[in-house]
């Protein structure tokens, strides 16, 4: 028994999916990365949704015996769990895609038991159609052996084990983008968030009520974690309306599924697409954008977005570097009276020579209030450092999420949380630091004072943590987004008795070379012992 708690407890998320990699990349017509992948984000669909419908048959069951009625009576069953609607999202499955029948399937059969279960599920839920690659298992035809193994592995998967607040679809995608294929093409920067940063967005701009865009949604991960912050708060998920846009064709597919999954209604454009050549979106302005476009893109231009009126108020961004076009692109679907954005983007973006006049005008017509340096390897498959920037369209204060704000116009405030590292992910080596609870609260809580009335904007800040800075200053730094360059860093070498630290390090290296010099005698000695001298 002792050791079956620990196999259990040393069963984690990256170990299952290693299996699956190796188990697909042994097997006979597993096909390519990319069909390799949708198989496993399938797989893992399934797996999902039917422990979600096996949850919600349970609590049904409950439910019914707490009211003294038997769930087993044919009658009851008939009216209650035949056509089972429930209240918190969960889907209700047909028999053939229901995740207690695809694990009972015999191996010969699953191909075949798979692609059926997706069918039914297309057939239940207009929401899913198009979600799912037709015939993708019977298409490939794995051995019974490679499919059955592929299979009980993804059954070791569940929210119960992992948590039911991650990202879990999103995090197995960003796996198998990674692991499956070193040069698989994909657009530069593109990385899963963490939920812990997606958190810190959620937690500062706060898009309880309204509407609430990405305009590269990814895997859905953003709309997910706000919805777990709206919970949190005891709100509505009905209250929210989620907007988004993704232009890669299989993770367009991987968040409707996600979103489905978590009982998220959604307009995600109705098709893959681009948010620069052909916005789904247009003319539509939301309360909320929360957004990780991909870092640095290149080949993002089009001739046809040269006079674009996102950009008619600045100038085009350089065809070389889309960062800009997405802070563009983000403001020009801000709710122009009291829109606010919370967006990641690269360090280099603070301080490009080449998008300076962009910088200078955003800054004069006071649509960036902060600036959130992150520390660096909080992403899953790089350690590249990023900023989280904040728009906002009203600076001038009133009544926000029942705090009474002040006027903050011409003002900016900078964060520099590079020293954060302390926390250590345990269980997921590819992510080396994390962002707790504590953490998150306390960058929410520096930024949202700062917002509030009773604040003396000139005297705020905390050396090597936070500044509030007014718009000359910033002109006098040339235009720069650069946190360092406004936030006191101590020099804590000064700090230093440096007579005291080297009679420290002068006796550390006496009692090293004593020794050194102790085990070289014994090594001496015990050579002359067996006759062997080495004078």
């Amino acid at each position: 028994m002792a050791k079956k708690k620990t196999d259990k407890k040393s069963l984690n998320i990256d170990s299952i999916l290693f299996s699956c990699r190796d188990h697909l990349r042994a097997a006979r017509n597993s096909g390519s990365f990319f069909e390799k992948r949708d198989m496993m984000l399938t797989l893992v669909f399934l797996r999902f949704i039917g422990e979600k419908y096996e949850d919600g048959i349970e609590a049904l069951r409950k439910t019914l015996i707490e009211q003294e009625l038997d769930p087993d009576d044919e009658n009851i069953r008939a009216a209650f769990f035949e056509d089972a609607t429930f209240a918190d999202g969960t889907y209700n499955l047909p028999v053939e895609a229901r995740w207690s029948t695809i694990i009972n399937t015999p191996a010969p059969k699953l191909n075949v038991a798979l692609d059926t279960a997706l069918i039914r599920i297309e057939e239940e839920d207009s929401q899913l159609k198009g979600c799912f690659i037709k015939g993708i298992f019977t298409a490939r035809n794995l051995a019974a052996n490679d499919i059955k193994k592929i299979v009980d592995e993804v059954n070791k998967i569940s929210h119960k084990a992992f948590g039911a607040e991650k990202d879990l679809i999103g995090y197995v995608y960003e796996y198998f983008l990674k692991e499956f294929a070193v040069n698989a093409t994909k657009e530069e920067g593109e990385f899963y968030t963490p939920h812990d940063v997606v958190q810190l967005i959620a937690a500062m701009i706060e898009p309880f009520k309204g509407t609430l865009y990405d305009p590269a949604c990814g895997s859905g991960g953003m709309f997910i974690q706000s919805a777990e912050l709206v919970k949190s708060k005891q709100g509505n998920l009905n209250s929210i309306n989620i907007y988004g846009q993704e232009k890669e064709p299989a993770t367009y597919r991987l968040a409707k599924m996600n979103l489905v999954l978590r009982g998220i209604s959604h307009n995600l454009g109705g098709e893959s697409d681009s948010s620069f050549t052909h916005d789904l979106h247009k003319g539509l302005y939301f309360n909320y954008i929360m957004a990780n476009p991909p870092f640095n893109l290149k080949g993002w231009y089009d001739e046809n977005l040269k006079n674009d009126a996102r950009w008619a108020d600045y100038v085009t961004p350089p065809e070389s570097n889309a960062n800009y076009a997405w802070i563009l692109h983000i403001l020009s679907h801000l709710k122009p009276s009291d829109g606010v954005a919370g967006f990641l983007l690269a360090n280099g973006a603070l301080n490009d020579s080449d998008t300076l006049e962009i910088r200078k005008r955003l800054i004069q017509n006071d649509k960036v209030e902060a600036i959130v340096v992150l520390p660096r390897e909080l992403f899953i498959t790089t350690d590249i450092s990023v900023t989280l920037w904040i728009l906002n369209q009203n600076k001038k204060g009133g009544k926000y999420h029942d705090r009474n704000l002040r006027n903050r116009e011409h003002e900016i405030l900078f964060m520099d949380l590079r020293q954060w590292r302390e926390n250590a992910v345990k269980g997921e080596n590819k992510k080396k630091v994390r962002l707790v609870g504590e953490q998150i609260k306390l960058a929410a809580d520096i930024y949202h004072t700062w917002q509030c009335e009773g604040i003396d904007s000139t005297k705020y800040e905390v050396p090597e943590l936070y500044r509030s800075v007014g718009i000359s200053e910033i002109e006098e730094k040339g235009w720069a987004l650069t946190p360092s360059k406004y936030i006191e860093f101590i020099d804590h070498d000064l700090e230093i008795d440096y007579e005291k630290e080297m009679a420290r390090i002068q006796a550390e290296m006496k009692e090293i070379m004593k020794r050194e010099k102790e085990s070289q005698k014994m090594l001496e000695d015990a050579f002359r012992g067996i006759g062997y001298g080495i004078d």
